[in-house]
């Protein structure tokens, strides 16, 4: 796939909730997730890692509305806004945006960073 079809595949998967079905189909066995400093896990390695911690997001956090914007590509990278309505167990429900970074190397994401708070 080119970059272009990886971002398009992923932003539908985004807006259907198919987050097991992006990292199954569109990412790298080796890649790696980096939330900000201050969050927990803040670095991830691998897909099997990265799954995990997308089943712990998905246990804690109630998602009510989520939309990623059409990703814009320059090269083997992809961004994107995401716009998210959600509320953490124990925490008042909120609206959130981040921008989402992801590098492409042979068709597959190999890495993936979120900018937000």
């Amino acid at each position: 796939m080119t970059t272009q079809q990886v971002a398009n595949k992923l932003a539908e998967y985004c807006n259907k909730g198919k987050w097991a079905k992006a990292h199954k189909e569109l990412y790298a066995k080796d890649a790696w997730s980096q939330e900000p400093e201050g969050n927990s896990p803040r670095l991830v390695k691998g897909q099997k890692e990265m799954a995990k911690k997308g089943e712990a997001w998905a246990k804690n956090c109630k998602v009510f509305d989520l939309k990623a914007s059409k990703p814009v590509v320059a090269g083997n990278w992809i961004t994107m806004k995401m716009t998210m309505d959600t509320q953490w167990k124990g925490a008042p429900r909120r609206k959130e945006e981040e921008i989402c970074l992801y590098q492409v190397k042979d068709g597959k994401i190999v890495s993936e960073q979120f900018f937000y708070g």
